[in-house]
């Protein structure tokens, strides 16, 4: 600072006002210089790391660039006030202090939250060399680890200004009973979030359903409070975690195959014909592409029905996609009529049958 004073005073600067606007433009200007300077190097840096097939080192860059670049202002800035320290009083100094070091853990556990999202979002997605995480396992892991980082970042925070830490965990292990209390639904869906995380009922983007509740349609997302269920009249559904907790729910997502079960009536005149219709029916299943052979297939005569002789089929579809097997079940009724027909026979429909006697009247007519 005083090599800084005589080169200002060399050019005729000589006044205390003069001499501590200067300095302050030189030292603000430096920081300006500073920053342009790692902005600079944070982009060819950023460059060079994408010729790599290491993700990691593109994280660690994505996430430390917006808090460095505040970082260095914040440290810039206070290093000014540090070197003109004798234009301000001290109660100015200790403020200026405190606010850095403020910042500073501020700017540290915002690294971090970005650090843990970009993580969370490369694990999310499949890379070079590996296969992509469960997308709701990743989510719930960030979303612990943030959490452990906003605490420890509160506690440094209140450590810093002056609050004991021993005296403010000794509080919560008191105060956690009432506020247990007070917030018990809040906690329940809390601890409901959790379960689902661990117990992995489902994901995001499964179609989920309950028979005991009217819910049914897709996961869009899993919070630590609600989950959020899109119906498929694609309104947006809001359910409490607490809510799966004492329900039960199905996950036709993860089912292994569809199945095709239909019942159809033969007329009673084509009794006959039943068993070579079934068997054909059964063969035609079996040399299907679409029929998955390993699972239970039947095609039997069910039962005499009141107007028909009906027969079931019973098989599986290998594809669980909805639109698919419809498509495949269209085909196969086509198929099974087209094998009702080739026997002669035909589907029944509701018929009533009238045996008409003769009348007493007419029978002694004859007679006369």
């Amino acid at each position: 600072m005083n090599t800084l004073d005589s080169m200002l005073t060399s050019v005729g600067i000589n006044t205390f006002q003069s001499l501590l606007l200067s300095k302050i433009f030189l030292l603000v200007f430096g920081v300006l210089l500073f920053n342009f300077v790692v902005r600079q190097l944070f982009a060819r840096l950023a460059v060079q790391l994408a010729k790599t097939e290491n993700e990691w080192d593109d994280a660690l860059l994505n996430a430390a660039r917006k808090p460095l670049a505040w970082g260095v202002w914040v440290i810039g800035l206070a290093w000014v006030v540090t070197m003109v320290s004798h234009a301000f009083d001290t109660d100015t100094l200790t403020f200026v202090g405190s606010l850095r070091d403020t910042l500073l853990i501020v700017l540290m556990a915002w690294f971090l939250v970005r650090l843990i999202n970009v993580v969370v979002a490369m694990l999310a997605r499949p890379g070079k060399h590996r296969d992509a995480w469960d997308k709701t396992t990743v989510e719930a892991m960030g979303k612990l680890v943030k959490a452990a980082v906003l605490i420890t970042a509160i506690l440094a925070l209140m450590q810093h200004f002056g609050f004991s830490i021993s005296g403010v965990l000794a509080f919560g292990g008191v105060g956690g009973i009432a506020i247990g209390f007070a917030a018990k639904d809040l906690l329940s869906n809390f601890f409901g979030g959790l379960m689902i995380y661990m117990d992995r009922q489902f994901s995001v983007g499964d179609w989920i359903r309950s028979p005991d509740k009217e819910i049914e349609g897709t996961v869009e997302y899993i919070g630590w409070r609600i989950t959020r269920i899109r119906t498929f009249d694609m309104r947006p559904l809001y359910v409490p975690n607490a809510t799966f907790t004492n329900i039960s729910v199905e996950n036709p997502s993860r089912m292994q195959n569809r199945r095709f079960y239909e019942t159809f009536g033969l007329r009673y005149e084509d009794q006959g014909k039943v068993a070579a219709i079934t068997q054909d029916v059964k063969a035609m299943l079996l040399a299907h592409a679409a029929i998955d052979t390993q699972q239970t297939l039947m095609v039997n005569v069910n039962t005499f029905n009141a107007h028909s002789v009906d027969f079931f089929v019973y098989s599986f579809t290998k594809t669980t996609k909805w639109t698919e097997f419809h498509e495949i079940k269209q085909e196969l009724l086509a198929l099974i009529g087209a094998i009702v027909a080739q026997h002669g026979a035909d589907f029944a429909f509701p018929t009533q049958t009238i045996h008409v006697q003769a009348s007493t009247a007419s029978q002694d007519d004859e007679k006369l």
